[in-house]
């Protein structure tokens, strides 16, 4: 049969106790930042380095040109808000950081949210951090977030190709209108259901 998401999507929602119509299953987070460069219509990309570079190579293949707001050694690559501009539509960062493994406080990410922005988190490796403090997954209170999910590494499933979006509905279901069909296989959604179970929460802690 063909891959059938339903169920894996809604035990990733409840997982993170939200409704199915904020969760986008995708091919990994890689697909994730593909969507997100193809489906939003943003004017002012900026992707905070360092960082993983799949955002910023996805934004610029999709025709955009991508701003940088350069984290300093010096400063422990910390962030300070105030280094993004103020008209950056989209703006990308990690938590914790790929490959600084910085954790950013969740409240200094929440403070970039705008109206008429999208704020992207990528939290990739959140589960590999104690109790996931600073975790933005879940919240549904900051205007115009984006979290991003990989089931992979923990798990050492990279092969399967398996990550979720979590976003308001209208931008999942955009994203979703860019994807192509049946875009996560059947031993890839049978790992999610998996990975999100109550006894692999468990486990992984």
């Amino acid at each position: 049969a063909y891959p059938d998401g339903r169920a894996a999507r809604a035990a990733v929602a409840a997982r993170h106790g939200l409704p199915v119509e904020r969760v986008l299953l995708t091919a990994g987070a890689a697909e994730a930042f593909v969507l997100l460069a193809r489906a939003l219509k943003v004017h002012r990309p900026v992707v905070v380095h360092p960082q993983f570079t799949e955002p910023e190579a996805a934004l610029r293949d999709a025709g955009h040109t991508v701003g940088r707001v350069l984290l300093r050694a010096a400063d422990g690559f910390r962030l300070d808000p105030a280094a993004v501009p103020e008209d950056a539509d989209l703006v990308v960062v990690g938590n914790p950081t790929n490959p600084t493994s910085v954790l950013h406080p969740a409240d200094v990410l929440a403070s970039l949210a705008r109206p008429g922005r999208t704020l992207v988190v990528d939290e990739a490796f959140m589960d590999a951090v104690p109790g996931e403090r600073e975790a933005l997954a879940g919240r549904t209170d900051v205007p115009g977030l984006v979290v991003l999910r990989s089931l992979t590494k923990t798990w050492g499933l990279a092969g399967l190709r398996i990550g979720y979006v979590l976003a308001d509905p209208e931008t999942v279901a955009g994203l979703e209108r860019a994807q192509p069909l049946w875009p996560v296989s059947t031993p890839a959604l049978a790992a999610a259901e998996a990975c999100v179970a109550p006894r692999a929460l468990a486990e992984a802690a």
